[in-house]
This record gives structure tokens, C-alpha cells and sequence, in this order.
């Protein structure tokens, strides 16, 4: 039996799911990359089609037949897209790698080794450069009160260096540490089997946005340490499918939230959120409106931001009554 087949018969040190909703620009240049930087970790590839109808998925089989394809009948989300990739996965490892990545080194092999050499750490994730080969924030905070109100009244921003004023999300982390963290964006999380076999799947209540907090609260309250890895990145171009629909996206966002809220705090704690995030919403539609009435060169940009801060006000307004 020659090298290469008994690579093939080998089990993959590492499953990468890719849940593809159209976006196919997106993805091919992410299973290209991917294919280019794999290097020598022994991988499979698992891209799960939520239904694409741009053609998406005869492509990757014409241009990718290594990638082993799953057609959903219809779009079936994100936590479900991706349990079902769990479920035909054999890996000891599991990349979650969402379509609009791009690679731009081999990123899965430090990530592997650094898991190897600490078998408490659950999941991990790397650093999020944005197009312009910028790091981007790509962890959170846990919702509390005092960071979301710290959020909503851009205290955190205002006062970046003080512990005080941090808020949920993170904007004074310093993206060139490994640590601990509450909550790894899901855009690209490296998960070990056997933590995941005792976390459990994703929940798939969460159609999109929301299951990284509720996942990464889960993997914490199990035990399981969750790793920003600071040594190395790959570029998240973000919001491929969503840009599309900015204004109901963004209400979907705000859902997802409220779902994590319902799921894991008592009433006390979930008023004290639900109000803060009112106020965030409120405050912000009504300095979007003024940029709008008083800044004539961005008039688009900042009625797009009200109209994403009254809808997702509103949807607020209905969900605490």
C-alpha cells in the first residue's frame, strides 16, 4: 500500500465544515485558500449547502471533488447546517470555518498543536483580520447588565483603557495575547471531540447569530476552556449573506440575543438586559436620525443604521410585552 493510500484510509486528525448559503464567490476563494495553506494536517473537508440556487454547490463538486458535499433540501440555519456536517464527521478535531474566509497560512496547524499541548482547552479560535489585513474583534464578554448599559451609553468606547467601563464587546482586548475568553465569535472555532461529545451539538433553536454565546457559555459551564489563540489569523470578509438584508438581519441578531437571555438568566437579569438593550437601540436611532438631517455627505449610510436601530427597537418594544 503506497503513501497516499494509506493517508486516504487514515482517520483525518481534523473535520472542517463549511456551511455555504449561495455566497459563491465567497466560497471558493474559502475552500481555495483553504486547499492552498492545508499543508500537511490531515483533513476533511465537509461543506453542508443550505439549498444554495446561484449554483453554488455543482460547483464545489466540479471544482472540489475532494470536498465531501451535503445538500440540505432547504435552509436549514446555521446550527443545524453544521450539526448535520458534525454528524458525518470523523475527525478528532472539528473546524467550524464559515464561508467568507479567507486563509493566508496555514492556520489550522498551530491551532492543532497548541490543543494537543493543552488537553483542558475545549475549543479555540485565531485572530480575525478584516480585508484590509486589519485584526478584528472576534471575541466577547458574557451579557451582564453593567456591560451592556456600559455598551449602549459607548462607555467603553469613551474610556477604552478602564476595566470599569468594559464592555460585552471586548473592544480593549488585546488581540496579540493567547487567553481565556467568555465567547469566540463563530466565525472560526477549532472544537475537540471529545468536548464537544460532552457539551453536546450546537442548539439548533438558533437559526442564525446567538449560538457562539450560547455554545461558548455551555463549553465554560462544562468545564471546557475557550482559547483566543493569538498565533495566527485568517481574514473574515463578514456579512456575505447578511448584506443582502441589513435591516432584517440586524433584527435577527437582536432575536438571538433575546433567545440566549431566556435561555440562560432569570427574569431579574433578563429585564435588566432587555432595558439596556432599548436604551442602546433608542439612543442610537436618534443620533442616526440627526447625522441624517445635519450630515448631507453620508445621508445613506447613517438612514440605513436608523432604520436597523428602530427595527430592531421595535421588535424589543413587542418581545418585552
Amino acid at each position: 500500500m503506497d503513501a497516499d493510500t494509506q493517508r486516504l484510509n487514515k482517520k483525518p486528525l481534523v473535520s472542517i465544515i463549511i456551511v455555504v448559503w449561495n455566497a459563491q464567490k465567497y466560497v471558493m476563494e474559502c475552500l481555495e485558500t483553504l486547499e492552498q495553506y492545508l499543508g500537511d494536517v490531515h483533513a476533511e473537508i465537509i461543506a453542508v449547502d443550505n439549498a444554495s440556487t446561484d449554483g453554488t454547490p455543482d460547483l464545489i463538486v466540479q471544482r472540489f471533488p475532494n470536498v465531501k458535499l451535503i445538500r440540505n433540501p432547504g435552509n436549514f440555519g446555521f446550527a443545524r447546517a453544521n450539526n448535520i456536517g458534525i454528524q458525518h464527521s470523523t475527525g478528532e478535531y472539528l473546524a467550524f470555518v464559515n464561508s467568507d474566509v479567507v486563509f493566508i497560512e496555514n492556520s489550522l496547524a498551530p491551532m492543532l498543536d497548541y490543543m494537543a499541548q493543552h488537553p483542558d482547552v475545549g475549543m479555540s479560535g485565531p485572530q480575525m483580520l478584516d480585508t484590509q489585513h486589519q485584526v478584528a474583534r472576534s471575541t466577547m464578554r458574557f451579557p451582564t447588565v453593567w456591560n451592556t448599559l456600559s455598551r449602549a451609553l459607548a462607555l467603553d468606547s469613551l474610556f477604552r483603557s478602564s476595566n470599569f467601563f468594559e464592555g460585552h464587546l471586548m473592544l480593549d482586548f488585546n488581540h496579540s495575547v493567547t487567553t481565556d475568553v467568555d465567547v469566540l465569535a463563530g466565525w472560526f472555532w477549532l472544537v475537540r471531540r471529545t468536548a464537544l461529545d460532552k457539551v453536546g451539538p450546537l442548539d439548533e433553536e438558533f437559526f442564525m447569530y446567538g449560538e457562539d454565546i450560547d455554545w461558548c457559555y455551555r463549553f465554560r459551564k462544562s468545564g471546557e476552556r475557550v482559547v483566543f489563540f493569538a498565533g495566527t489569523k485568517a481574514i473574515h470578509i463578514g456579512g456575505a449573506s447578511s448584506s443582502v438584508a441589513p435591516v432584517r438581519f440586524s433584527v435577527e441578531k437582536q432575536r438571538a440575543n433575546w433567545q440566549v437571555f431566556r435561555k440562560h438568566f432569570g427574569f431579574g437579569k433578563r429585564l435588566g438586559l432587555l432595558l439596556t438593550e432599548i436604551l442602546h437601540n433608542a439612543t442610537r436611532a436618534i443620533g442616526y436620525g440627526i447625522l441624517y438631517a445635519v450630515k448631507q455627505s453620508d445621508r445613506q449610510a447613517s438612514l440605513l443604521k436608523y432604520q436597523r436601530s428602530v427595527a430592531c427597537l421595535g421588535w424589543l418594544l413587542r418581545a418585552g410585552v
